[in-house]
């Protein structure tokens, strides 16, 4: 009797940190909501956060979703990259990489994200990732966010992609890799 009780409470504890995913961003919003008396963490700051690499592997997707202490911007490869390089940072303008051209972004706030992985194959010169300068990002729908208020893609240039997210005000943001993903985090509040 004592191992099926303690079996039901392991499947009770699982089924908790199942319910507290949300948004679209798949695996990788899979965490914990906090409950009413959880502070969420927001130490990360807003300065610039980069990593270098050249691993240029083709940019396949990018996803959001929302948690309850902020909203999550996901950039899927096409493959498992050790050495995928960003550049993460507010700009007061955004400006398309390579023509210089001003892309009107709406927010308090706009957060650059330079990640090195192109939109196209770089064997075959063939589309990987369908952005459009100056537009909003194909399949990304912000509505109802807190944090995020537009997205824009910017440019596939010199085998970076670059794209920029409208954010409500100046927050702190977190930048992390995982496998095929680059992941960035922008906080409610401080």
């Amino acid at each position: 009797m004592r191992r099926l009780t303690t079996a039901a409470a392991v499947l009770v504890l699982a089924g908790v940190g199942l319910t507290g995913t949300a948004g679209t961003a798949g695996a990788a919003t899979a965490q914990a909501t906090p409950t009413a008396t959880d502070a969420c963490q927001t130490g990360w700051g807003s300065t610039t956060k980069k990593a270098t690499g050249n691993d240029y592997k083709p940019l396949k997707n990018i996803r959001t979703g929302s948690n309850t202490c902020y909203d999550r911007m996901v950039f899927e490869l096409n493959s498992a990259s050790t050495g995928l390089g960003y550049h993460v940072g507010y700009v007061d303008a955004f400006h398309q990489d390579g023509s210089g051209d001003p892309i009107p972004v709406n927010g308090g706030a706009i957060l650059q994200v330079y990640v090195s992985a192109p939109s196209y194959d770089p064997a075959t010169g063939k589309a990987s990732y369908p952005g459009k300068a100056g537009q909003t990002l194909p399949g990304v729908d912000i509505t109802g966010y807190k944090t995020f208020k537009d997205t824009k893609y910017g440019a596939s240039f010199e085998g970076q992609t670059q794209v920029a997210i409208g954010t409500r005000a100046k927050l702190p943001f977190r930048v992390e890799r995982s496998g095929d993903k680059l992941i960035v985090d922008v906080a409610h509040t401080w």
